[in-house]
């Protein structure tokens, strides 16, 4: 969410891992297809087996594999080692050749280069999902991913920048709220070199329709630069890579590292959240600030529709408001519990929060400061819901790959469940270090808001996320439905 006209170089002097044996493989012009020619393949027979294969969801690939296994890897990933998952992404790998197409093509509308589509995207997935119940339906999940293809495509072709990823994708939204938390970051090992940079490769790229050559003066001496069709096309973001401070819209698709001539920029790990913790690194706008506070709010909601009181809702909307399409009902419910009602909160906590400590900030810098508590806390309330989807069918995938291959499933040898007090414990854990985690930043941004009246300032955010803590501990502590499992039938 940086521009390439600052000055300003964020170096970094840990470890820089694409420095490291195996793992530099990565920096290689063909490198990325290392993870994303496997998630493509995979990609393929999910599309496949979901147009072809067995309709009941937890004997198809299509269901099984993104709706119990790759879920709970996403966030597990996440937590780890970082936006692996788009660094992947098989949904791009035509990128290089819808960017041939698009090289004279325009940048994204102005009005649109913000999260509000992306937003809108995270809400349709999560109603789409719920109203044809796509958990239980694998041609439809194959559509999806067909649709997902499609859609990455076009707008790759049509627009200079990766419009897709970075305004539009609800997974790759999902991914660069979480990724904050994560362990590595790219960044660069010396800033003068930067400086005396001319290409800016990183951001621009070293693709040429036809061959140059340049010489650059950088510290250390002349280097030769070359440019020309086989050249790297540069941040599909437009991410500058010496004043990355977040890994906000970053795909981690080392684009930038394997662009640049004089190989200043790296993969380098970090504390994790660290850019939680630095406001500058947070952008005060509406947008990104409902985007980090509603995704929280949706994992709530989006467990919510798995327990009990979620039909005892429906009904009170069908007596009461006489809703009888499914849509409009489940709309409804993750609109307001999801988007409205959390939003609104967030107002009223900042609205308090400024009264109490006696603060003239404005509400959208109150918002946007307390925005980036509400990361940990979503995480783990996402951590627990996948982690539960994962942990009731841990090994089913195994079964239903060999009826995909024609062989006899093993279901009785696979088909077993993680022992429920040990899914609870990680349930809990993840809400409990979650709700820790965000209260600490809490507390650490009324501090420096607010100095003396930090206690004040801080009780109407921290009332906000034990609110939310409770309510997600509650909801796991309801009997869920076992989507997308054998349980299901």
């Amino acid at each position: 969410m940086t521009g390439p006209h600052k000055e300003r170089a964020v170096t970094h002097t840990r470890l820089d891992v694409l420095r490291l044996p195996l793992i530099g493989l990565l920096r290689r012009r063909w490198g990325r297809l290392a993870l994303q020619i496997p998630l493509l393949a995979a990609a393929v027979l999910l599309v496949i087996d979901g147009f072809t294969g067995p309709q009941m969801a937890a004997r198809n690939l299509a269901t099984v594999a993104p709706w119990v296994h790759f879920r709970g890897f996403v966030v597990l990933v996440l937590l780890l080692a970082g936006n692996l998952f788009c660094m992947g992404c098989p949904f791009t790998l035509p990128r290089t050749l819808a960017k041939r197409l698009s090289i004279r093509g325009r940048r994204f509308p102005r009005r649109l280069r913000n999260k509000w589509v992306a937003i809108a995207s995270l809400f349709l997935l999560f109603v789409t999902y719920e109203a044809l119940d796509l958990w239980a339906s694998p041609a439809l999940t194959a559509w999806l991913i067909v649709a997902y293809f499609a859609a990455s495509f076009v707008l790759e072709a049509v627009f200079t920048e990766s419009a897709f990823c970075k305004y539009v994708c609800p997974l790759g939204t999902f991914n660069f709220v979480y990724s904050t938390i994560s362990p590595t970051q790219i960044g660069i090992h010396d800033p003068e070199v930067c400086r005396a940079c001319v290409g800016k490769e990183c951001i621009n790229g070293s693709y040429s329709p036809t061959p140059l050559v340049r010489l650059d003066d950088i510290p250390g001496g002349q280097c030769e630069v070359r440019h020309g069709p086989e050249g790297t096309p540069g941040c599909g973001t437009l991410l500058f890579a010496p004043q990355i401070e977040s890994n906000l819209d970053c795909t981690m698709c080392l684009d930038c590292a394997r662009a640049c001539p004089h190989n200043n920029v790296g993969l380098f790990v970090r504390q994790p959240g660290r850019e939680l913790l630095r406001p500058e690194a947070w952008p005060k706008r509406w947008d990104v600030s409902l985007l980090a506070i509603s995704l929280a709010a949706l994992g709530l909601v989006n467990a919510f529709g798995m327990v009990p009181p979620v039909y005892e809702l429906q009904r009170a909307l069908i007596k009461t408001l006489g809703i009888q399409s499914e849509w409009l009902m489940i709309g409804l419910i993750f609109g307001v519990g999801g988007l409205l009602l959390p939003f609104a909160l967030a107002l009223l906590a900042g609205a308090l929060s400024r009264a109490l400590a006696r603060k003239k900030l404005s509400l959208r810098h109150t918002v946007a400061a307390f925005a980036p508590a509400f990361v940990p806390l979503g995480f783990g309330i996402w951590f627990a819901h996948y982690g539960f989807h994962f942990l009731i069918a841990p090994l089913t995938i195994i079964p239903v790959i060999q009826e995909f291959l024609g062989q006899p499933g093993d279901w009785a040898a696979f088909s077993s469940t993680a022992d429920a007090v040990l899914i609870g414990l990680v349930q809990g854990a993840g809400l409990v270090l979650g709700f820790l985690w965000s209260l600490a930043l809490a507390n650490r941004t009324a501090a420096r808001l607010y100095r003396r009246d930090a206690v004040p300032g801080l009780l109407p955010w921290a009332l906000l996320l034990l609110a939310l803590a409770f309510a997600a501990g509650y909801v796991f502590s309801l009997p869920m439905e076992m989507r997308g499992s054998l349980l299901m039938g």
